[in-house]
């Protein structure tokens, strides 16, 4: 399989982001195109009304990674866990609700550690929100972090831990909003609607669903491996012919039992 294939069959919200932060980060730290001046988060450009709003920052804010490995260390592991989160975690059961995750999180993140803290870069929290769910997600899987393995409900502190040590208390803390971001998001889906007896807050709008709702052909999660939708749009009617009685999901290989033929008595004509 080629890397374009590879890339191709990544999950798509978790390879647009890493594509993204890729074509961002690696020409601007060796190159510096783009200037990294005007893709960083500032509150005055971004909010003033003396000209026009450099509302991109907002977002471009995500896709700055650190210099040297971390051109490397960043993509992998917002793509790691971006990819097992968007493909096998069970509080993003329905169609765009992974992408409402991060919409929500990257708010929380902008709002805290970018508006509060004053915080230029933000991808560092992003990646501690994502981490965080991860580990909540797989509590008691083993993580390779450098040379240290544990369990990865450990891991957002030991994110943590190492900004400290190789960054800054100032960059740690801008880190942290990712870690409260990401729990908020829990409380307000999860802890507080099935165990405080609350509504839950945040739902994933209609159209958003319908963004990411499969088309034929597009792989599809099940309790047990994938399903792959061949059928596409319902057919239409034929006056004359009998429409065909069962559906269309199949394993990938091969045709569905809907293209079956009429079939005839064993012994007979």
């Amino acid at each position: 399989m080629s890397a374009l294939d590879m890339f191709w069959a990544a999950p798509p919200i978790a390879r647009t982001l890493t594509a993204a932060i890729v074509l961002v980060s690696i020409p601007g730290h060796l190159i510096g195109i783009p200037d990294f001046y005007w893709l960083v988060f500032d509150t005055y450009p971004i909010f003033t009304i003396r000209q026009i709003p450099q509302v991109w920052r907002i977002a471009t804010s995500f896709l700055i990674t650190g210099p040297k490995f971390g051109m490397a260390l960043d993509p992998y592991f917002v793509f790691t866990y971006a990819s097992s989160l968007e493909t096998a975690a069970s509080r993003f059961s329905q169609p765009g609700d992974f992408f409402m995750y991060l919409v929500f999180v990257s708010a929380i993140i902008v709002i805290l550690g970018g508006y509060f803290l004053g915080g230029v870069v933000l991808l560092s929290p992003l990646t501690l929100a994502l981490a965080y769910t991860h580990a909540q997600e797989n509590p008691n899987a083993q993580i390779n972090y450098f040379i240290a393995t544990f369990s990865a409900k450990w891991l957002p502190l030991v994110m943590l831990a190492a900004t400290l040590v190789m960054g800054s208390p100032e960059a740690a803390l801008i880190q942290a909003t990712g870690l409260v971001a990401a729990h908020a998001y829990d409380f307000l889906t999860i802890i507080w609607p099935q165990h405080g007896g609350g509504r839950k807050f945040l739902s994933t709008p209609v159209f958003v669903q319908r963004w990411f709702t499969n088309v034929a052909g597009a792989p599809t999660r099940r309790g047990a491996g994938t399903a792959f939708n061949t059928r596409g749009p319902a057919p239409q009617a034929v006056p004359g012919r009998q429409p065909a009685q069962a559906g269309g999901w199949t394993s990938g290989f091969g045709n569905g039992w809907g293209d079956r033929g009429a079939g005839r008595r064993l012994g007979g004509d």
